[in-house]
Parts: C-alpha cells; sequence; structure tokens
C-alpha cells in the first residue's frame, strides 16, 4: 500500500525521487541543510523529505514488510510445532496489542481453528502490519525466560532468527531487538520503528558553541570544511556505538540510542566526542580558535515519526536541549536518570551534582574538573 503527498511539478519530483534513493542529510533543492531520510529495510523501504524550508516536500511510505516465503515458512512451522492455538494468539499480541484473529479472518470466536491455519494467518498478518519483528522477538523473549512463570520452549527458533539475519538483520544480545546491519544500511529508525512507535531511548544533543564569532572572523571555505570535519567526527561516533544521527542544523546535532546499553553508550558517546575534539583542534583546527562544542544527555520516552521536525517534538529531546544549554564549552552535561545509572568509576570522572533551571546534573569536562569538585 502507499501513500503518496505531493507539493510541487509533477515531473521536478519524478526527477528528485530518482535522485532520492540515497543516504543523505542535506536539502539538494534548497540547500538549507534541512534532512530527509532514505529509511531503507530490507525489501521495505520510506523516502522522506521534511524540508519545511522548501516548497517541494514529499513522503513516499510503502507500507509492506517483504520477507522471504522460506524464513516465513521456518517460522509457520516453528509456531505449529512448539504452541497450542491460544497460546499463538496470546503472544501474537503480545508483539501488536490491537492484533485479533476473529476479526482478522472473520471466524466467529469460539469456533475451531486448526493450528495449521492459525500459525499461517498469525505470521501472514504480522507481516503485513509491519510486527513481524516484534513477534520474533516476542518468541525469543518467552522461550529464554517464560512468559508468567511458565517456560515455552520453541522448536527451531534458530532458523526463525537466521531467517531474520538472512534479511539483512543484527541480533542486539543485549537488548533482544533486531536492527539493520550497519554494514549495509544506516536508517533513522533502525530498519524497524514504525510511524508513532514509542520506546524508551536516550538522546544526545550537541551544539558549537560560539557559532556566530566563527562564522564572522573565518572564510567561508574554511568554516563549511571545519564543520565538515565535526560533523564526520559525531556521526562516526554515533554510528560505531548503534546510534543514529536524527539532524543535523548547521551548529547543532541530535543523536539518539536504541540498542546495547543505551544509557553508558550515550555517555560514552559524548565523552569521546570531547576526546575527538581536543585532538582534533589541536592536530587539524584550520579556523582562527579553536571549535568549542557544549554536549547534553538524556533518557525518556520518544515518539518515532519518519519526519525529522516531528521527532524533535518529543520532551526528551527538548530536555535535552536544557541538558545542553547547562553545559560549558566542550563539557557533557547528563541528566539525574543518566548518571545514577552510571557505574562508579565513571561517575568519579563527573563534576558533583549541580543544578539549573531546575534540573539536576553532573558534567563532564576532559581535564578541567577537580577532585575536590568530585562526589
Amino acid at each position: 500500500m502507499y501513500f503518496l503527498c505531493v507539493l510541487g511539478i509533477n515531473t521536478i519530483f519524478q526527477k528528485m525521487i530518482k535522485k532520492m534513493i540515497v543516504t543523505d542529510t542535506d536539502c539538494q533543492h534548497c540547500h538549507h541543510g534541512n534532512t530527509y531520510a532514505d529509511i531503507q529495510r530490507p525489501n521495505f523501504s520510506l523516502v522522506s523529505v521534511p524540508a519545511p524550508c522548501c516548497l517541494f516536500s514529499i513522503i513516499i511510505l510503502s507500507f509492506d514488510m517483504k520477507i522471504k516465503s522460506i524464513n516465513l515458512t521456518a517460522c509457520k512451522k516453528c509456531l505449529q510445532d512448539s504452541l497450542p492455538i491460544e497460546t499463538m494468539i496470546r503472544f501474537a499480541t503480545l508483539a501488536n496489542p490491537d492484533y485479533n484473529i476473529y476479526k482478522r479472518t472473520g471466524i466467529k470466536e469460539g469456533l475451531p481453528i486448526s493450528k495449521q491455519y492459525a500459525a499461517h494467518r498469525i505470521v501472514e498478518d504480522m507481516v503485513q502490519d509491519g510486527f513481524y519483528i516484534d513477534f520474533v522477538e516476542t518468541l525469543i523473549q518467552v522461550d529464554s525466560k517464560g512468559f508468567m512463570g511458565r517456560r515455552y520452549p520453541i522448536r527451531r527458533l534458530d532458523n526463525v532468527m537466521d531467517g531474520l539475519l538472512d534479511e539483512g538483520f543484527t541480533f542486539d544480545d543485549i537488548s533482544g531487538q533486531f536492527y539493520e546491519n550497519q554494514e549495509e544500511r544506516i536508517s533513522p529508525n533502525w530498519g524497524r520503528l514504525r510511524e508513532g512507535e514509542e520506546r524508551r531511548m536516550t538522546v544526545l544533543r550537541l551544539d558549537i558553541a560560539g557559532n556566530s564569532e566563527l562564522v564572522k572572523n573565518n572564510p567561508r571555505p574554511k568554516i563549511e570544511q571545519a564543520y565538515s570535519d565535526i560533523r564526520d567526527i559525531v556521526e562516526r561516533v554515533v554510528t560505531s556505538r548503534l546510534g543514529r544521527l536524527w539532524s543535523w542544523e548547521g551548529d547543532g546535532a541530535l543523536a539518539a540510542f536504541l540498542f546495547g546499553s543505551m544509557e553508558k553508550t550515550v555517555i560514552y558517546t559524548g565523552m569521546e566526542i570531547i576526546h575527538e575534539l581536543f585532538f582534533y583542534n589541536h592536530l587539524r583546527n584550520t579556523l582562527d580558535r579553536p571549535i568549542n562544542l557544549r554536549l547534553g544527555a538524556h533518557i525518556g520516552q520518544i515518539r518515532y515519526s519518519y519526519n525529522e521536525m516531528e521527532r524533535l517534538k518529543n520532551e526528551t529531546v527538548k530536555e535535552a536541549i536544557i541538558y545542553e544549554a547547562l553545559a560549558a564549552n566542550n563539557a557533557l552535561s547528563v541528566s539525574y536518570n543518566l548518571y545514577i545509572t552510571m557505574d562508579q568509576h565513571i561517575l568519579n570522572l563527573f563534576s558533583a551534582e549541580k543544578t539549573g533551571r531546575n534540573h539536576k546534573y553532573r558534567q563532564y569536562k576532559m581535564g578541567v574538573e577537580s577532585r575536590k569538585d568530585r562526589p
């Protein structure tokens, strides 16, 4: 099923669409630095061009996730051989709370359904609704940890997991979730988040301090090269820790983290960016002064959207912006909800607890905090 919303001249859009099947983050039409996203999971694509400054805005959504039939057959066989019908249905609703096999099939509730048909229909519906990955993750969870105090061994579950790996996904042992294989693609939704889906995530907000003075006192080519260098550093550090760079506004950025130990990951990412910046300023910076960054990290609920501007409206993101504003130059401010999860040896590198704008935070500043300032 496709939904196409177009503003502008059709012939121009046809040319733009051909150009957009690439991973890029600059609006190629207006060059204002707004972003579009080529969100690609295996056999699933979404191209979004949310450039509010540009008249030409396109959103193309494809809701059909395609999985190879051999992999779907493995999942159906797995269900059929492992679970009674009622349990299959219950686990399907764990993945998609709105799922109702009777409404989908038109079969009157209470009438018998064969195990073969139930397994077939559940798997097909999970794929059609975009919940197949969630469903497989549910099976992995109940196989390893049980459900409501009871164990449910899932036969040949490894074959189902191998099927998703074959489709281009990677399994994160820490969170028990699948995400896109980063060697093949890197997209803002990790190849799996749906429009409107809510997840608990950590976010990192970054801002280039003194941007106006830098631009005023340095030639434009040097500024563009330096900012490009900083962006490359940030993007490399973020993606190496399974994060995604959600926006880059010229002098600021936002990154999000969902997989692995995301509380630790966002903190380590911020610290590493500060370290990388130190070496950049001393070895590569050609501007008339050092580049200074402020970083803020926070954790909370995020409602995912294919539209970048909608993602930035999340309260957790707004809070991260406050923590970034509280940071000193070349420092990382971390919210209370994050630093209470820190290991003590990492916490010792941060300042004592501070309060600003009614927010508690601790701050990491490379080589500046004295021991008397630490807890």
